[in-house]
């Protein structure tokens, strides 16, 4: 479990340095005066905003959902190697718990989708 919080930890380290290293910043000119980057329309930088938002968002409850999904699925097999009688009922509920995971991850589609063309 460690291990597997680190990785999520490193995961979202380099997205934050992506997004701080693909954000326009000041650049230094020849004779070392400090010269904006073309600078993008309000429109253009809200549009940016919009997709970055919309892509953190699917890529953290993708990731979850992926993780959570992976879990259920381990304690199921375990669960029925226990009890191999009850293997009906067992998996029947994670048939269940793997609906709402996957519910879940919809929802954040839609709202990545709403953030995009509605927001």
């Amino acid at each position: 479990m460690k291990k597997l919080i680190v990785r999520i930890a490193a995961v979202l380290m380099l997205v934050l340095v992506v997004s701080a290293i693909a954000s326009p910043v000041p650049v230094l000119a020849d004779d070392g005066a400090t010269v904006a980057v073309a600078a993008m329309s309000d429109e253009a930088a809200n549009i940016h905003s919009k997709a970055w938002a919309a892509s953190i968002v699917i890529a953290v409850v993708a990731a979850a959902g992926a993780i959570s999904m992976g879990l259920v699925i381990w304690k199921t097999i375990e669960g029925i190697a226990r009890q191999p009688e009850a293997e009906g009922k067992i998996r029947t509920a994670m048939m269940l718990g793997l609906v709402f995971v996957e519910t879940a991850i919809i929802y954040a589609l839609i709202v990545a989708i709403l953030i995009v063309f509605v927001l």
